[in-house]
């Protein structure tokens, strides 16, 4: 069940604030920047999603994309990496319900590459084969306990549990009250609780971190 997990927990750098700025400003390679500042990280949380590695690449690109386009719209009250990840679930929402994904030709040949160098150093290596099946399928029922969720319980299980932000960053990120995020995520919690062991069991275990 540790692998349900896949946030890699990183504090926004001076750095990666600064190329935000003038990303924000019309500046295409300060974009570049903070585009390889967070590929790996948004690769896994797209991982997480789908469960399916060519997918989880299209899903990324196609959140990054629509992250430089809409990029003025951020203001700063949340992390970037959760206003990134509330895009990226609404894409794959989107992909469930067209049934497809829409490969996206809007990046460099340079962040083409990022992506396939940071997809290879996802895969775990460590696992035996019938460890790493078991752990697949664990994770795939889950995820699909939640895909069955509202989708405002949706978001406010991602970004709690996924992508590990704060009930104010989320309600930041969400445009919603702090209250409200704490009585979606009651809500949510309540109906994984009655699903099945699986979900029961994954929310036994968030609720103990």
């Amino acid at each position: 069940m540790a692998g349900l997990n896949p946030t890699l927990v990183e504090i926004e750098t001076p750095d990666t604030r600064r190329l935000l700025e003038l990303a924000r400003g019309g500046d295409g390679e300060a974009f570049g920047g903070v585009y390889r500042a967070y590929t790996t990280r948004l690769l896994r949380q797209a991982m997480a999603l789908c469960g399916n590695a060519a997918l989880a690449e299209e899903l990324a690109q196609d959140t990054l994309v629509e992250g430089w386009k809409c990029l003025r719209r951020y203001n700063g009250r949340c992390e970037f990496f959760t206003w990134l990840c509330a895009i990226l679930l609404n894409r794959y929402r989107n992909s469930i319900r067209n049934n497809r994904l829409v490969p996206v030709s809007g990046l460099g040949s340079r962040e083409q590459d990022e992506f396939t160098n940071a997809i290879e150093k996802l895969t775990d290596h460590g696992s035996l084969p019938d460890e790493a099946a078991q752990l697949h399928e664990q994770t795939a029922l889950v995820r699909k306990c939640i895909d069955s969720l509202p989708a405002k319980h949706q978001q406010v299980i991602f970004l709690r549990f996924y992508v590990d932000d704060s009930l104010e960053g989320i309600a930041a990120a969400l445009g919603c009250s702090v209250g409200t995020v704490k009585s979606r995520l009651f809500h949510a919690l309540d109906k994984l609780r009655g699903m099945n062991a699986m979900s029961a069991q994954f929310v036994n275990l968030k609720t103990k971190e």
